[in-house]
This record gives C-alpha cells, structure tokens and sequence, in this order.
C-alpha cells in the first residue's frame, strides 16, 4: 500500500528537520522525502503540522515482566530479584507469557516503539505475539548455568533456545530476529559461556546480556576473574564478540571502565542505556558520554516494566537527556539531537535493524507523527527539543511499523485492547495475586 504524509515536520537523519514536507511509503519501504511530491498514492494523510519522526527501538527489554509492574518496590536489585522476581517467575505458563507479552507490546505501540530487543522465557509466545501484532523483536532465551561443569548439551534451557532460532528467526519477513542470551556473568560459568558463544558465532546469530549493571557484580567478577571486568571476561570467552551479520548488545553498562569502552568499541558492542530502571533500582547512572567518546554505540532500553514501572522508550529519552546534564554538571554535554538518535538509529543498529531508524528514501518505513497541538508542546521553536523534553506518550498520534500502521487517533489496529485487558486481569488474579 503506498501512503503519503503530507505537511509534516520531518526529523532528518543529520540531525536538522523539514518544514511542510512530504514522506511517501511503498509497502515496507519509504520512498520519498521532501517538499514536492508527484507521485500517486493509496492513501493521503494529512499531518497538519504534525511531528514526524522514525518510530522508537526499545534495545533492552523482559516484555512479559508487564504482569510484574509494581512488585517489590523500593529494594535494590539483588534483593528485588531474590525475594520478589524469582519466586514470581517460577509461577508463569506460556499462557501468562503470551498475555504479558501483548500488555506488554500495546503499551510499546501506543508509544511510538515499533521493535524491542527481549531476553525471557517461554520464548515462542512472545514471537507469536510479535507476528501477530506486527511489530518487529530481537528475543532470546535467557540462559544460566550455575555448575562449573555446566554444558550446553542436553541443557533444556538451551536446547529451547535452539527450537527458537529453528522456528523464528527471519519469521514475518524478518521482523523476529532470534537472538541468544545470556543472563549475565555472575549467572553463568566460564564452559557453558565459551560453548554458547560458539554456537552463536557458528550460527550467525546476536547475543544479549547484561553488564556491569551494579557496582558489586562489576567488583565481584574482578575478585572471580583476575581482575578482569564483566566486559573483558565476557569478550574473552567470546559472548562479547558479535557474528559476522548479527550484533552483541550489553544492557546496563553503568561500571564499564574505559578499557571496557574500548574494547566494547572495537568488537562494535552496543550498550543499551537504561536510566529509568537503574535509578530505580539504585544501581547508578551510566557514563553516556564517555561511552560516546569512545565510540561505542549507545541504544536505549527499558529493561521489564516491574522495574521501571512502564515500557516508554520516550520516558528513557528524555530521563537520559536530562540525567547526564545534572550528574555531570554540564548543560551540552550530549546534544538534544544525539540523544534522541539514540532511540532511532542506534536502537535499530543494536538490532542488525541497518536499514531501520532514519527517514530517508530506502530505509525501512518505522515512522511516528506526534501532535505538537498538545498544550504541553505550544509553543515549539525546536522539534528535537519537543521530542526531547514536553511530548509524552499521549501525543503519538500514529505509530507505523514497516509500512503498516499499528495505531492511528486513539485506535489500535491490530489488536483488541478490551480483550487484552481482561485476559491480563485474569491472568494476574489467577497466577499472580
């Protein structure tokens, strides 16, 4: 279907925008961007001034964790894990699962999120749900081996992981991707690594893991390790190491050295950035700038929303673009614009997602309009800075994944919000009260 956007405000990827302008989409493809268009077209959407922006990546995310929101407030991540999160994932069925992992993509597309990057279980639900919702995910078995002896043969965990990747990965035209994952290095030992990694590298496929997320597993591993830091250890026995086509991704980042910047840089490992959840948890705050001073890609994410308590991928913008200025004193320090490429194009890239993230001819057609006739965005002398600091979720008018729109002016359409509603309310009465 070939849709055209018309008198828009358009976000170029060189960090300037489009007055008046014009995007046409083809399919899954954008195929026009200006102020001129001559072409035909299916259907025309008249933007009226609206913000036109590439839709948001959500690159660190346990989108099931929606039937969790809320529990165990105000404890630090060990003990929140321990005595709350634990025990209630012991009790989810793939049934829980798929619900959770619906709440958990309507609430992504009302906010302009067109694809996140997971690490759970039960992990075909969430894929089907993804195909059915017609968004686009990186998912990935969560894996732990706590046994020094621990191998990956015969390891249900991981035998799982590989049915995922058989069945989905490439699903719906390329909008699963299947990822492996890791938990973390604390959650797992040094055999197991090195054989997951190289069943990842022989497969062509990404990895997910977190890192460095609390000042004590960052300090552990180095008392474990011969002081090596969970990115050097990591990188060592190959999990930091990306497949040819694919990408690694480190969720957290928030103790990384700068020879763990380095080294991230070289292999070309994404840290995803997740301000929201780490404050909340009290872990700290990531050094952005640094990281981008060195290279290193910087995507942001969401982590589960029974740590942050929602999945908004502009809430994690807009915390990041006014976190790092207060910590570090210094109003400039990363600009408006970069921040928010953060949730466009270096998101994607975190997926292997190159062609996704801009609005440029040929890149894949993700495309959010926000209504800047909100009162909180009147009056709006810099678009960046609307996305930045006064738009929230309730001003994304229209969210489009791959061409297709997902919402448009308060409806869903692709899934019964109704139905959601009352499927997860059951769920949470039945498994979960």
């Amino acid at each position: 279907m070939k849709i055209l956007f018309k008198n828009a405000i358009v976000l170029t990827p060189d960090g300037s925008y489009i007055n008046d302008a014009s995007v046409a989409t083809d399919n899954e493809k954008i195929t026009y961007v200006g102020t001129d268009y001559k072409g035909d077209c299916d259907r025309v959407i008249d933007c009226g001034g609206k913000l036109l922006t590439p839709a948001f990546y959500n690159a660190h995310c346990h989108a099931a964790m929606t039937l969790f929101r809320g529990i165990g407030e105000d404890l630090p991540l060990q003990r929140w894990l321990e005595e709350k999160i634990y025990p209630a994932e012991d009790r989810l069925t793939p049934e829980s699962v798929r619900v959770g992992s619906e709440l958990a993509i309507a609430e992504m597309i009302r906010g302009g999120v067109v694809s996140f990057s997971d690490m759970y279980f039960f992990c075909d639900e969430t894929a089907k749900a993804v195909l059915d919702l017609g968004v686009k995910a990186n998912i990935g078995r969560c894996l732990v081996a706590f046994s020094d002896d621990a191998t990956i043969k015969g390891d249900t965990r991981f035998e799982e992981a590989v049915r995922l990747a058989d069945e989905f990965h490439g699903a719906g035209d390329g909008r699963v991707r299947i990822d492996m994952s890791v938990h973390a290095e604390y959650t797992t030992r040094e055999r197991y690594l090195r054989e997951v990694a190289e069943y990842t590298h022989s497969r062509d496929l990404g990895m997910q893991v977190h890192v460095s997320e609390t000042k004590s597993e960052h300090e552990a591993c180095m008392e474990r390790h011969g002081g090596k830091t969970p990115v050097k250890y990591l990188t060592d026995c190959g999990i930091l190491v990306p497949s040819k086509t694919a990408t690694a991704a480190a969720a957290h980042c928030v103790w990384v050295t700068e020879s763990d910047m380095a080294l991230m840089a070289e292999n070309k490992v994404t840290a995803v950035h997740n301000p929201v959840s780490n404050l909340k948890l009290a872990s700290g705050v990531a050094p952005v700038r640094a990281m981008l001073d060195n290279g290193v890609n910087v995507a942001l994410g969401t982590d589960g929303a029974a740590s942050n308590n929602a999945l908004s991928v502009l809430r994690e913008l807009q915390c990041a673009a006014l976190i790092h200025k207060g910590v570090n004193y210094k109003a400039d320090i990363i600009k408006t614009a970069d921040i928010c490429k953060m949730a466009w194009e270096a998101g994607a890239a975190a997926q292997a997602r190159y062609d996704c993230g801009r609005i440029e001819v040929g890149a894949r057609a993700d495309i959010i309009l926000i209504d800047l006739d909100s009162l909180n965005n009147i009056p709006m002398y810099d678009p960046y800075s609307s996305v930045a600091f006064s738009a929230n979720e309730r001003d994304v008018y229209l969210t489009m994944c791959d061409g297709k729109i997902l919402f448009e002016n308060g409806e869903f359409k692709t899934v019964d919000v109704e139905k959601l509603r009352c499927n997860a309310k059951h769920i949470i009465a039945h498994y979960f009260d």
